[in-house]
């Protein structure tokens, strides 16, 4: 049996699969990863500033201005479509088999491509609001504004993402705990499970079905059923289409 022959099988026999997946989800729609040999991470701004400074909490408070600048250029991607990857994960949930997707992505590409149960770990790009009143703004008034996004009443607009230095949501960690908890079948794509807390969650699987589709290994293949090293989307196509 194949590994595809045997993730349908898996898939078939399910009643209730999440999806837990990372940037690695996205790259086949464009959007670069970040500890890939061609993510953000690998290069450095012309700021001389690394990446994971300028996405902090401390440097957008301290310059809003460069951070921006540098949220536009990486970490937004308008035209970015869903792919094979979103797709399938939307069809398995629209079928009754998948109750949710919990994601580390802040593109919102899983709700574009139709899925409903969606939990962002690390917010969305989509939405925004002001740091001074709350009012909320969508992306295009981000990326329309010249610079620097201000609200109306004068404040600054910031995305409703985990910046660096702060916490996740306790509502959506809670919610990503208890789907994965009471999944039978969990199924992990796109993701090293190397950043913590994210990673962390797949201790809360306590079944015997865990596929981990990935480019790269992870600490936790050695627990996986099944382990995939390609492509995520690709994999899911083949599923369907084989």
């Amino acid at each position: 049996m194949t590994d595809i022959q045997m993730l349908k099988q898996i898939i078939e026999h399910a009643k209730n699969i999440v999806f837990f997946g990372g940037a690695g989800v996205s790259t086949e729609s464009g959007i670069p990863d970040f500890r890939g040999t061609n993510g953000l991470y690998t290069e450095q701004d012309d700021l001389r500033v690394p990446p994971e400074k300028i996405l902090s909490i401390g440097y957008f408070n301290e310059f809003p201005r460069e951070f921006y600048r540098y949220y536009k250029k990486n970490m937004i991607y308008p035209n970015a479509e869903p792919n094979a990857a979103h797709i399938a994960l939307a069809r398995l949930e629209k079928e009754g088999k998948l109750s949710a997707v919990v994601t580390q992505n802040i593109d919102g590409l899983h709700q574009k491509a139709g899925s409903q149960n969606v939990m962002e770990l690390h917010g969305s790009c989509l939405r925004n609001y002001c740091v001074k009143c709350g009012k909320k703004y969508d992306l295009d008034y981000v990326l329309q504004s010249d610079g620097l996004p201000l609200c109306t009443c004068g404040g600054i607009v910031r995305p409703d993402v985990v910046l660096y230095g702060e916490g996740l949501d306790g509502y959506t960690w809670t919610r990503a705990e208890n789907a994965i908890y009471n999944a039978d079948v969990l199924i992990v794509g796109g993701t090293s499970l190397t950043v913590y807390p994210a990673a962390s969650l797949v201790d809360n699987y306590k079944g015997s079905h865990l596929v981990i589709i990935n480019k790269s290994t992870t600490p936790y293949d050695r627990y996986a059923q099944l382990v995939i090293r390609e492509p995520i989307g690709e994999t899911l196509k083949r599923v369907f289409d084989d």
